[in-house]
């Protein structure tokens, strides 16, 4: 999935490692646990990254780890027929193949609804910690799937451990971005998103000849060493950011003379900012998306079974989770240069655009009479994944503001977990039912056209607030602080996290 600015805005977020301690109130005034050094004439110089130099191995780091969740997350497909074929001998349940849905949706589904949960790690624990402890999570899930048959305990191995382990080890991996790079920060991502390509895309096929070969078993094997090689990849997330003892110090006498209630409630809100709910546009943004992602599983999880039935492939069917891959990491890169070009919140009709097209792309699959003609509806949904994803970060930016974007972003992705994970066994239940795709795929259909109708308004809602705000306030400073450019100041910046 998105991964460019999926994750963005919150490459800063990480400067709040254990040396860094961010977010912790300081003024403007103590700038140093925020990489800031007071010069002899006592203004405050701001940290300034590298822009390169070790950032380089931490970039291939992170294009490791990316290509490698997500490319095993992309390919459940095959994955899927395996794991029935595994369970079909002498199985004839026949919600087998709703059940079975629930592994990857389940697995899916935890790297969304952890993500507010990884933020506040990462910024109590570190980039590092965090990554290497996520891989290993991840690693044990994978090699104890291999040890078990029973779709139960897949559900908590696979589902549920590898799951929450490629939360906890993605995020860090572009968290960390923002030690290393702030001007050329979009060319990271950009390498990040386009370097992991060169693993998930030749994935599926990789899965197929191998699965074929040695069986489900030893290929959880197989796919767990991709996890065993990131944990060592993720003790190059080394933070560069200088300690500070004074603000540490003032923090914990803020503290200190207050009672135990009191220290409580101050971490609860520190780490729990609820603020941007608060914002009309955030909600109705944060609803859309999370509407339109309901059957946004249902072609990676159904495709190879779908054409395996309907046209008896079962020779060229990785050609599928191929094509979405490669086509949505183009997608990718060319989305962030669009949006660049695009000023203000006009942004989202992209992803309006990438949402009702998708739409309308799995509601055409049925239609297809032919395998090749499955083969362009994928190119095009892969392109829509890589848009609607890449968007989402400058998007948030606008609507919140750099300060809160990284938290915007982590609650929207907890709010899309829910949806996600239920679709795809959704999907399966209407498979089930009426003894074909065609439902599922006309039901994948509906809730992103429904998601892209939403987001069409919050523009327009946007652009109403500002004008009754300059009309009240005579003022146009609300309208000139949101209009950042994107990269330019980050959540936890230097520049900004002081006043936090």
């Amino acid at each position: 999935m998105e991964q460019r600015d999926e994750k963005g805005p919150a490459a800063a977020v990480g400067e709040g490692e254990p040396p860094a301690g961010a977010g912790t109130g300081t003024s403007s005034g103590t700038r140093a646990e925020t990489g800031t050094e007071q010069e002899p004439s006592g203004t405050a110089a701001p940290f300034q990254p590298p822009e390169g130099g070790f950032g380089w191995v931490v970039v291939f780091a992170a294009a490791w780890c990316n290509g490698s969740i997500f490319g095993i997350h992309n390919s459940f497909g095959i994955l899927y027929m395996m794991l029935q074929s595994d369970l079909g001998e002498g199985n004839k349940d026949p919600a087998l193949e709703f059940k079975t849905a629930w592994v990857g949706s389940l697995a899916m589904g935890m790297i969304f609804f952890c993500s507010p949960i990884v933020s506040i790690f990462t910024d109590r624990i570190g980039c590092r910690t965090t990554a290497a402890t996520g891989a290993a999570i991840a690693f044990i899930g994978l090699l104890s799937s291999s040890f078990t048959k029973s779709l139960e305990v897949r559900y908590f191995t696979y589902g549920i451990l590898f799951g929450c382990g490629s939360s906890f080890a993605f995020q860090p991996s572009l968290v960390i971005l923002g030690h290393y790079f702030k001007r050329r920060l979009g060319l990271a991502n950009g390498i990040v998103a386009g370097g992991s390509c060169l693993i998930s895309v030749p994935l599926p096929f990789f899965l197929k000849i191998v699965g074929e070969a040695i069986g489900l078993a030893h290929t959880f094997q197989v796919l767990s060493a991709l996890m065993l090689i990131q944990i060592f990849l993720s003790m190059t997330y080394r933070p560069i950011l200088p300690p500070s003892c004074d603000s540490r110090q003032d923090g914990q006498d803020k503290l200190g003379s207050r009672s135990m209630r009191q220290q409580c409630w101050s971490q609860t809100r520190k780490y729990f900012n609820l603020r941007i709910f608060r914002r009309k546009t955030y909600r109705i943004w944060a609803f859309g998306i999370a509407t339109a992602v309901l059957g946004y599983l249902v072609p990676y999880m159904n495709l190879v079974k779908y054409v395996e039935k309907r046209f008896q492939e079962t020779k060229k069917d990785w050609i599928l989770l191929v094509c979405l891959g490669a086509m949505s990491g183009l997608g990718r890169l060319i989305a962030g240069r669009i949006g660049d070009c695009i000023p203000g919140l006009k942004k989202i009709y992209l992803q309006v655009a990438s949402f009702m097209l998708l739409g309308i792309l799995c509601m055409m699959i049925p239609q297809c009479q032919g395998f090749e003609g499955v083969i362009v509806i994928c190119l095009f949904l892969g392109l829509c994944d890589g848009f609607f994803t890449t968007i989402m970060a400058p998007i948030a930016f606008e609507l919140v503001g750099p300060m809160q974007a990284s938290q915007a972003i982590g609650y929207l992705m907890g709010l899309m977990a829910v949806p996600m994970t239920a679709g795809t066994p959704i999907a399966g239940y209407l498979n089930d039912y009426f003894g074909n795709y065609d439902a599922a795929f006309y039901f994948a259909g509906v809730p992103p056209i429904i998601g892209g109708l939403v987001l069409s308004v919050v523009p327009l809602i946007h652009q109403r607030m500002l004008k009754k705000q300059r009309l009240d306030s005579g003022k146009d400073k609300m309208l000139s602080s949101e209009a950042v450019v994107n990269g330019e100041l980050l959540p936890g910046c230097p520049a900004s996290e002081a006043h936090m």
